[in-house]
């Protein structure tokens, strides 16, 4: 295979080399007349510039790294497009990582990131009680996106999960409910622990019991959602309401249901975290919490290429944690608890019904 250079191009574009030189670099001026004569002259030569070369004398490579812990959830698949939107515009490229919840595993992509020069890195941390010292100590642009760690020093884009979990707990407690249970994810991971606390506020706010056998802490998988929720239908009594944290134990949740041939919402309400085509198009469709993603992708890059070009940042000062408010989508698995036969209030009430 032949190697073609730039020289290659000038000679067949009829122009000198400091010519392509600023077409490829966009460095100076060039009419459209030859800055077509040395594109065209690159595509019929296959000619593609050696970025490597080319990062070693700027100092950059217009690149940045990606990891995320999960790329099979349907949430980050939205946040990477927001990303990579961003970075396309500012003529970035971006390489993906998928830790697979493993902290070794985004340890040795980091690691991997870092030797190839990326210009800074976004993550979405698989282990926030590890702690990220090593990468503070590097001096390194880095944003974490979604999950914050513990003691976060860096700028950070995430949901306002504590605003998130509180509103969800109001929609059920609006509708009647009192007896409300709460499948969340890893309690160590800012997100799970943030709607905890939500939930934990709105419960108190409105003088409601929080009870221990309603709140269940599960691993993220669908079997977790669903043994959890089976554990939680098999109650007496059973909560009227579930509030299901993470979108693939809201799947695990539904299968509960059906598992127990309980019905949603006459039997029981459900709200979850994260929308998509399925939750939409379930039977019933799921009412849930739905984080802007691909906006939170857009932002976390935006933070992130003002920390790895500063002079071009705006003067105005940017926040080290930027929180975006999650949106209540309600559908038909939500709706008022059936009445209790054995409450006293009901039955007065359905026999008023009857007069």
């Amino acid at each position: 295979m032949i190697k073609r250079t730039m020289r290659d191009v000038a000679r067949l574009a009829g122009v000198s080399v400091a010519t392509v030189s600023a077409v490829i670099n966009s460095s100076a001026t060039v009419s459209e007349v030859r800055a077509k004569r040395v594109r065209d002259a690159m595509e019929a030569l296959d000619y593609y510039p050696d970025q490597v070369a080319r990062s070693l004398k700027v100092g950059r490579t217009n690149v940045v790294g990606m990891v995320v812990p999960d790329i099979t959830n349907i949430f980050f698949p939205q946040l990477i497009r927001g990303v990579e939107d961003a970075a396309r515009q500012r003529g970035y490229s971006v390489i993906l990582c998928d830790s697979n919840e493993d902290p070794e595993e985004e340890r040795r992509h980091l690691d991997t990131l870092f030797s190839r020069r990326v210009d800074g890195v976004l993550i979405a941390c698989s282990d926030p009680s590890a702690g990220y010292e090593h990468l503070m100590r590097r001096r390194f642009p880095i944003v974490f996106v979604d999950r914050i760690p513990r003691g976060m020093v860096h700028g950070g884009v995430s949901t306002d999960n504590v605003d998130a979990g509180l509103r969800a707990t109001n929609h059920l407690i609006e509708l009647g409910h009192e007896r409300i249970a709460f499948i969340t994810g890893k309690l160590g991971l800012s997100p799970h622990y943030g709607r905890l606390e939500g939930f934990r506020r709105a419960m108190q706010a409105s003088g409601l019991p929080i009870r221990e056998e309603f709140l269940r802490e599960g691993d993220l998988e669908i079997e977790s959602g669903r043994r959890l929720g089976i554990e939680l239908l098999s109650l007496n009594p059973r909560p009227t309401a579930i509030i299901s944290t993470n979108n693939r134990m809201l799947l695990g949740l539904a299968g509960a249901f059906a598992d127990l041939g309980i019905p949603c919402p006459s039997g029981v309400s459900v709200v979850g975290f994260d929308d998509s085509v399925w939750t939409e198009h379930f039977t019933p469709g799921m009412t849930v919490m739905a984080q802007p993603a691909f906006e939170m992708g857009t932002a976390a890059f935006t933070m992130l290429l003002s920390r790895m070009q500063p002079e071009q940042a705006e003067e105005s000062q940017e926040p080290d944690l930027q929180l975006f408010p999650a949106e209540l989508r309600v559908r038909g698995s939500t709706a008022s608890p059936a009445p209790d036969p054995n409450s006293h209030s009901v039955s007065v009430k359905k026999g008023l019904s009857r007069q």
